[in-house]
């Protein structure tokens, strides 16, 4: 039996998600959505000191891309002011959020 490891690829957004910054971070997240050798994408929140409205839109595309292509998208490492837009927002019941970096992968 052969155990598959799925190829994942994480993105380090760094600094304010927002208006500004928002297009360029959903560019990146759909182009690696087109990538078909990724299963999943892995987005690092560490470095995001905000998110807007703007930065969920991209969420949500990035999102919808994934479960179009059925491939996986997981959120991890959110600081509280981060984790607090999509609990106000109740988008982390949609997606996946894990507190750290998978271990696998932390490397």
């Amino acid at each position: 039996m052969a155990i598959c490891n799925p190829s994942v690829t994480v993105i380090c957004p760094a600094g304010i998600l927002n208006a500004e910054s928002a297009a360029q971070f959903e560019r990146q997240l759909m182009s690696a959505m087109r990538d078909d050798r990724i299963d999943e994408l892995l987005v690092d929140m560490s470095n995001v000191e905000s998110l807007d409205s703007a930065g969920l839109v991209s969420f949500m595309s990035a999102l919808n891309a994934a479960q179009a292509q059925r491939k996986r998208l997981r959120i991890c490492s959110a600081p509280p002011s981060v984790r607090i837009v999509f609990e106000l927002t109740q988008l982390d019941r949609i997606f996946t959020m894990v507190d750290q970096m998978p271990v696998s992968l932390a490397a």
